[in-house]
């Protein structure tokens, strides 16, 4: 990636006033600046939302999550030889892998077609593995610290403002870029549903929250063109093709983030990220919501129509969540999850509950 398309991107970035603090009105409401700022742009970064101490727990917490991941799309062991987490039938569905500074995504068939157009592929190092873990789905059943983040009340008071109260979960993963390893993530939007119906806004197909364990850079990060959000579904190949070729799209800005800074990212906002060619790792905590009204009687990515069964076996996880947090964090004050509130003595963070809620849960996530 060019110097100067990198410094044009992260000067752009700068001028976009969608950066800060979490900021609430006295009513409870996100501060209007920041929810203009989202709406205008696509995205908005939350500075500082978790501290050191919160960020050490999730690294380590990471930390023993990769030690006993398979080591490739095939294995059924960790690196030290014992039974890799989930082995099994449910291993493919919930680790993807891809080539060293390759491209799993783009020009293949995977997530509906959704990443169009192929990034640019860099050879690998000689001593590189042949696979690298690239994105884990499912992920709150292997990090506790990370259901405790979901549970957070600031971040829920934001879902529960963009996406109205009975807001529903969509689906928690991480992506991991390895310094000088990390595939790219091809140019697309997350939306698949809802383009063509006429009740379409800038906001049908939900958001993102995207959690930094580490430094995230321009040469590691995301890359978002802002404002496409409202531009319905976009044609990626025409965009290339008008780019001479090129995947550096113009217009593109950098999601430039500290350690415990969570970015709001519009679903519908046109982003990939380049192969992570730099000497920093990147890790991204992704957990979405949507509004409940895009969901409820939608087929998404299973043959059957979202009913209110399925949503609300989902939705428990939330209720996990804060109560997860709770117990870690007991004078913090507690979110109310109105759709589950005469539900919670049946949503402790209990074993017990581990077991009924959280195993295989991501069978159940609600894409659209």
């Amino acid at each position: 990636m060019g110097d100067a398309y990198i410094a044009e991107g992260v000067r752009r970035a700068a001028a976009l006033g969608n950066r800060g603090p979490l900021e609430f009105t006295a009513e409870g409401a996100l501060a209007p600046h920041i929810d203009a700022a989202y709406w205008r742009t696509g995205f908005y970064i939350f500075e500082g939302v978790f501290g050191d101490a919160e960020v050490a727990d999730l690294v380590a917490d990471f930390d023993r999550f990769l030690e006993r991941a398979p080591t490739s799309s095939t294995a059924t062991t960790d690196a030290a030889g014992r039974p890799a987490l989930s082995p099994g039938p449910g291993q493919k569905r919930r680790f993807t892998f891809g080539k060293p500074l390759g491209d799993p995504f783009g020009g293949t068939g995977a997530a509906r077609g959704r990443y169009q157009a192929r990034m640019t592929e860099y050879a690998a190092p000689d001593d590189a593995p042949e696979e690298v873990l690239v994105n884990v789905v499912g992920a709150l059943q292997f990090m506790d610290s990370f259901l405790r983040l979901y549970g957070h009340p600031r971040l829920l008071a934001v879902a529960a403002h963009i996406n109205g109260p009975d807001f529903v979960p969509f689906r928690e993963a991480l992506w991991i870029k390895e310094a000088g390893l990390g595939p790219s993530t091809a140019w697309h939007q997350d939306g698949t549903t809802h383009w063509d119906t006429p009740e379409l806004d800038a906001g049908t197909h939900g958001f993102n929250f995207m959690a930094q364990l580490y430094p995230t850079t321009a040469e590691n990060g995301l890359w978002l063109i802002p404002g496409s959000h409202c531009s319905g579904k976009v044609d990626i190949k025409a965009r290339v093709a008008a780019n001479g070729g090129s995947d550096r799209l113009p217009g593109a800005v950098p999601m430039v983030c500290a350690p415990g800074d969570v970015a709001l990212v519009n679903r519908q906002i046109l982003h990939g990220a380049f192969a992570n060619r730099s000497d920093r790792r990147r890790v991204s905590l992704t957990f979405g919501f949507h509004r409940r009204a895009s969901v409820a009687g939608v087929v998404g990515e299973q043959p059957e129509a979202y009913d209110d069964e399925r949503i609300h076996r989902r939705a428990r996880v939330i209720a996990l969540g804060i109560d997860a947090r709770r117990q870690r964090f007991p004078d913090e004050p507690r979110f109310d999850y109105r759709p589950l509130a005469a539900e919670a003595a049946a949503n402790h963070w209990n074993k017990a509950n581990r077991e009924a809620v959280l195993t295989d849960y991501e069978q159940y996530d609600l894409g659209i």
